[in-house]
This record gives structure tokens, sequence and C-alpha cells, in this order.
């Protein structure tokens, strides 16, 4: 299967109430009939109703390195887990975290046998992170973010220069890129210069047609 193309639906009403099931179901049809595996992150709060619907990886938004019990406001690892979600991102630039917090919540979503997917602003961050050994790590310079200007084009080297900064620490590690992904091209260029696969948000969720977008977004994997 090739991939992932992460969803992060963030929280856009775009996706309000029952407009995340049907995205969800949407993704779902689009990954089986394109080969292509689709992750999605939905707001945090529709994770459990999500996960009874729609077979498909779901993953939290933001996940807090904080204990079992008496935590109140925080999402931890096993609670997420208990909810449906296979993984969470972690230090998305809208959510950053301390290092030390990065490197707990790694080790305990590896414990659980749930996907990490850390975040990071530069190519040394990304060889910094990559000590940590996540399953994934996400380059996604924060200047781009909602630009509509993909970093595949408009800073490729930060990409070449992260995918050799993550294989000098670890060498299975995926390497996705992320930052205004909006067609097939943007998702082309990235592929090509090393990246396994994207990060979209609002390339994707603000568009009029999740359907026809996602089918555009699978076949620059091609």
């Amino acid at each position: 299967m090739k991939g992932p193309i992460i969803i992060n639906c963030k929280n856009y009403l775009e996706v309000a109430g029952e407009k995340i099931i049907r995205l969800s179901e949407i993704a779902k049809n689009i990954s089986d009939s394109n080969n292509v595996e689709i992750i999605l992150a939905p707001p945090q709060n529709s994770l459990f109703y999500l996960s009874q619907l729609v077979k498909l990886p779901l993953i939290c938004q933001h996940i807090d390195d904080e204990k079992i019990g008496a935590t109140t406001g925080f999402i931890i690892p096993e609670l997420a887990k208990s909810y449906g979600a296979s993984g969470s991102l972690i230090n998305h630039s809208e959510h950053r975290i301390e290092y030390e917090c990065i490197q707990n919540l790694v080790v305990k979503l590896r414990q659980l046998n749930m996907t990490s997917i850390v975040c990071a602003s530069t190519s040394e961050e990304v060889g910094k992170f990559a000590r940590v050994h996540p399953d994934m790590i996400a380059i996604e310079p924060p200047e781009l973010i909602g630009t509509g200007k993909a970093v595949s084009k408009v800073n490729p080297s930060i990409i070449t220069d992260s995918v050799k900064e993550a294989g000098k620490h670890f060498e299975n590690i995926k390497v996705i890129c992320g930052a205004g992904i909006v067609d097939k091209s943007d998702v082309q260029s990235a592929i090509n210069l090393g990246s396994q696969g994207i990060l979209i948000a609002s390339g994707l969720i603000r568009t009029e047609a999740w359907e026809d977008k996602l089918i555009e977004l699978c076949e620059g994997f091609e």
C-alpha cells in the first residue's frame, strides 16, 4: 500500500458534527480503491463515535505527556487508544511541546503499539527527533502551512536534507512532508524528493469536493 496521506482536520467547521463522518467514509472508500493508506486525525472529541462507524485508521491531533488519573483536561495515550486512536501527531507547529515530552510520548505510544508521528520545522529538528525513533517524522516549515505554497516546490532541499538527517539516526523511519500541499503535482514533487507520504489539512478540508481532491492526491503516488 502506498502513502500515507495523513489528513489533519484541525478545528475547521467544515468537519463539524456529522460532516466528519462523510469525510471518513469518502477517505475509506478512496483508500481501498486506490491502494493508498489514508489516516485521519479528526477533532479529538469525535474519535470514539467515528471509530465505531468507519474502519479507517484514526489518530489524535495532539496528545499529552500526563499520567493516568487526576489530570483534568488532558488527553493521554492510554485513553486515546481506548477511544479508537491508533496513534497521534506530536509537536505540530500549532501545538509545540518540549523535547522531553516528545521523547516520553514516543516511548509511551510504542509501548501501547500506537503510531507516533513527530512534526518538525527544520531538517535539524528532524535529526534531533529521529534519535528517539518515532514511526514517522513530518517536516512542515510553519511559514508555509495553509499558504497553498507547497514545501516540495518552495523549499525542496528541506525535504532531501530531512531524509538524510533521519537516516543518520534511524533507518526505518518514514519521513513525510506537509505545508502548502494542494494538488497532485505537489505530492509527486514530494515523493520524488524522498518523502514517503504527505500531511495535509486546509488543502483538502476547505475544498468543496473532498472526493475529487483525495483521488487527485492519490494519483500523485503513481
